[in-house]
């Protein structure tokens, strides 16, 4: 194998695939890099066995090959090299040869035969969409994904296919995220697919806006290509809870929210919250909307701003940063509110067709 590359080009193929690597590789050659030369194509790949990628850029090929190189190693000499070009080979024993300028390199690599091959998406169920809308999805339902691997099912997105459209959401029990698009996809093709978080946060950063993306579905995989990169992720096994039964309680009052406005008051309250108290008392009375925060530890809050409220007082309470994520994924300058007592959820909605969910907190006595 020998290429001709700029300096340019492969530290952007590297920055693609880099964050796939896993930090403490359970087998060797998944610290690695697999690079391929073929016709006029220089080819990355990396998995971690779960979420794999690949991706591709324009190059000078002398010779055809491939080779298997330590990623981390390799990306720390191509950010310290300051020639525009960069010359590849692979020489005797597993070896590549890097050239830059005057400066020449060896480095280890492990025997390509052993790196693991992505999945052939040959017999996969696939659709088109925009680069911007997939993104958009993914976005604005990712955030609300749990962190914590004892909800496994939750550590993910959930995609289902069902009468041509996609509904992604996600939720770690305490707010839930929904949006939704019509693909094109025969309408008698449904199925539903949890894909992990990284997966998805690599998604959101590969996918280009301008580009279409094709989808690609089998039973236990997903993939994304868009322009010249490809993603591959297993799916989580597990039964998604049943959403639906929480987003069909019906609101009693719904109310229109200035979104900046909110996001300011909020910020400016959850100074009074603490990690171990990250409640807000949200009251409304005619044509108000107050929250309060009250912590030993800090001291007190209280901020307010008009809304279109009519009836009696209501109070309920909410973690300020979740409602804050939700308004930051949300659209419009102003969303809709929907709340019936301290006890049921709260239900945010925009001119889109999105729909987050944040459930109460218990409200603590003044």
């Amino acid at each position: 194998m020998k290429f001709v590359v700029s300096r340019a080009e492969l530290s952007n193929l590297i920055r693609k695939i880099q964050n796939i690597v896993p930090q403490n590789a359970p087998i060797p050659v998944l610290s690695h890099f697999l690079i391929e030369a073929k016709g006029s194509e220089l080819v990355f790949t990396a998995t971690d066995l779960v979420v794999g990628t690949r991706c591709s850029a324009e190059a000078k090929i002398y010779e055809p090959g491939a080779l298997s190189i330590p990623s981390k190693r390799f990306f720390q000499l191509v950010r310290e090299l300051t020639d525009a070009q960069i010359e590849m080979s692979g020489v005797e024993g597993e070896m590549a040869e890097i050239k830059s300028g005057t400066s020449r390199f060896r480095l280890h690599g492990i025997d390509k035969n052993e790196y693991p091959t992505l999945p052939n998406l040959q017999d996969a169920v696939k659709f088109t969409i925009l680069g911007s809308q997939l993104k958009e999805m993914f976005y604005r339902t990712a955030f609300a994904v749990s962190r914590e691997d004892n909800r496994y099912v939750l550590t993910g997105v959930l995609m289902r296919i069902e009468d041509g459209f996609a509904i992604f959401v996600g939720t770690d029990g305490k707010r839930l995220a929904k949006v939704q698009t019509a693909i094109s996809l025969d309408s008698e093709i449904s199925g539903e697919y949890i894909l992990p978080l990284k997966a998805v946060e690599e998604m959101i950063k590969m996918i280009e806006d301008e580009d279409e993306c094709t989808v690609y579905i089998t039973d236990d995989k997903v993939a994304v290509e868009s322009a010249n990169t490809l993603l591959v992720t297993k799916l989580l096994s597990g039964e998604y809870p049943d959403f639906e039964q929480v987003i069909a309680c019906r609101s009693e009052q719904k109310m229109q929210l200035h979104r900046e406005e909110l996001i300011v008051l909020l910020r400016q309250i959850a100074l009074f919250t603490t990690n171990t108290s990250q409640s807000v008392r949200f009251t409304f009375s005619t044509g108000e909307l107050t929250l309060t925060a009250n912590c030993t530890d800090v001291g007190e809050g209280k901020v307010s701003m008009p809304v279109n409220y009519k009836g009696e007082k209501l109070e309920i309470a909410f973690n300020p940063f979740f409602f804050l994520d939700i308004l930051k994924h949300s659209r419009d300058e102003t969303v809709l509110l929907g709340v019936s007592d301290p006890f049921n959820p709260g239900v945010i909605t925009d001119s889109t067709e999105s729909l987050f969910i944040i459930m109460p907190m218990r409200l603590n006595e003044d």
